[in-house]
């Protein structure tokens, strides 16, 4: 690598969460939605890609905005903003863009159709070419049509899709008139259309398409049954799919919406078996850590996993500014066992980065991969007005916001034998900072400035944590070693 790469690994100031990383040719390229910094809903912004050399994960470069929410002829004030899209490679050698318009907090995001855009280049200019139909021209729009996956399984070309808005069978939904008024209302289909599937309008799904991208040849149908118990990591959304030594792996966001989880199949269209948890943005399911005691503020996830020069990855995303319209690319290592089986990973600071990050210099603050007072809440599709730590940013300067009372920040991990660890931090009020075990007393500071302790734990690898007990509010903006 020519130089370190952190979590997240692009720049600050960008925010490209439901990542689906591709490669194509000699380059990873991510495709995902773009929200904005400090913004109020979600994917507030048109598609950009990044992309970076197979060779050098830490040589991310923007390939600029590449189709824009007004190209869609259904776009309006009602549904404006493009949601997770992915991108394939087809058997014409084009690349098509796959998405679903919705509007402010996901309303009117469940009833458009499966929109498709193509290009000859995987990050060039896409141009509109329609939306997925059958072959009499209609629209598809048979269960509900959100969050597509664009798969070619070695020519046949397939998406996987869906949604599991309501937690109850269609005799429940049938039976509950208040219920299923808010599932016509969210999905904008009467009570016959709803009930007129004969297995569910909720849950994972996939069609073929022809070789055009556009046209069914096959009907949709659930790859999951409905039914299917999971043991509470059933599907959600945010459907993935990849083909890992002849066996499928779909990839999808649970129930517990903090998480990515995958099932196995020997088929692309049945038999998934759970297989279990990929990675949690609030490492829940790491070492004891449970739903009550997370280690950051949780809310959607989305991604999928990708072999790199022989090494695998999980890609997703992290929350900031304590919302969920705010997110940030992050990955991590995995190793897929003889098995077929992935362990979860646990949250990094030093991600895609060709060993542990170096012990030496300043790094920004946020890169931390745990943020907790203990009492973090699971945000979806909201802002938290209270008072909790976070990741967030006053103009250009991007720092680690209300700090009070107790509160750990962790960065995992680090190679090296440094004298001193640091803060940077400025704030009111007074206490201590704990650094990996060694106290330094806090006092007011309207200027940022620099605090450090004799580093107490050094080595090949080693992570940093900091606790905070303090009366007031501070904010970090850098840890450093020297």
């Amino acid at each position: 690598m020519k130089k370190q790469v952190y979590n997240p690994f692009l720049p600050l100031y960008e925010y490209i969460p439901d990542g689906e990383p591709h490669i194509f040719g000699d380059r990873v390229y991510l495709y995902g939605s773009h929200d904005k910094e400090g913004g109020h809903t979600f994917c507030m912004g048109d598609y950009t890609v990044w992309s970076a050399p197979v060779d050098d994960l830490s040589d991310w470069q923007c390939e600029g905005v590449i189709y824009r929410a007004e190209q869609d002829p259904d776009y309006c004030e009602e549904r404006k903003y493009m949601y997770a899209p992915d991108a394939v490679r087809g058997n014409d050698g084009r690349y098509y863009l796959y998405y679903c318009l919705s509007g402010e907090y996901g309303f009117g995001g469940y009833y458009g159709p499966i929109s498709v855009a193509v290009c000859d280049t995987p990050a060039g200019k896409y141009e509109y070419l329609g939306y997925v139909r059958y072959p009499d021209g209609t629209p598809m729009k048979k269960y509900v049509c959100f969050d597509p996956c664009a798969f070619n399984d070695g020519g046949i070309i397939r998406i996987y899709y869906g949604t599991q808005y309501m937690n109850e069978t269609n005799d429940v939904l049938a039976a509950d008139g208040g219920k299923m008024t808010d599932v016509m209302k969210r999905y904008a289909k009467t009570r016959e259309e709803i009930l007129s599937t004969g297995d569910n309008v909720n849950g994972a799904c996939m069609a073929v398409l022809e070789d055009d991208m556009l046209t069914v040849r096959e009907e949709p149908k659930h790859i999951i049954p409905y039914e299917a118990d999971f043991g509470g990591h059933e599907f959600f959304e945010a459907s993935s799919m990849r083909k890992v030594g002849g066996k499928y792996y779909f990839i999808y966001s649970s129930q517990k919406n903090h998480e990515l989880c995958y099932a196995v199949s020997d088929y692309p269209d049945r038999d998934f078996k759970f297989r279990g948890t990929l990675v949690s943005n609030g490492d829940v399911g790491v070492n004891g850590v449970d739903d009550d005691c997370r280690m950051n503020m949780t809310g959607t996830t989305h991604g999928s996993i990708i072999e790199i020069q022989g090494q695998w990855y999980v890609f997703y995303h992290r929350l900031t500014h304590k919302s969920d319209y705010s997110r940030q690319a992050c990955a991590e290592k995995i190793s897929i066992a003889p098995d077929g089986s992935i362990a979860q990973a646990e949250m990094t600071s030093c991600g895609l980065n060709d060993g542990w990050l170096r012990a030496e210099g300043r790094y920004p603050a946020v890169i931390a991969c745990h943020i907790t007072n203990g009492d973090m809440p699971h945000g979806s599709n909201r802002i938290f007005k209270n008072s909790f730590p976070n990741v967030t940013n006053r103009g250009d300067e991007r720092f680690i916001g209300e700090i009070s009372g107790e509160v750990l920040v962790r960065y995992r991990y680090f190679s090296g034998k440094p004298e001193k660890i640091g803060n940077c931090l400025r704030g009111s009020g007074s206490g201590y900072a704990e650094i990996n075990g060694e106290k330094i007393r806090l006092y007011p500071c309207g200027e940022w400035t620099d605090i450090s302790a004799p580093a107490a734990k050094t080595g090949e690898r080693f992570d940093v944590t900091v606790n905070f007990s303090v009366d007031g509010e501070f904010e970090l903006k850098e840890i450093y070693f020297e």
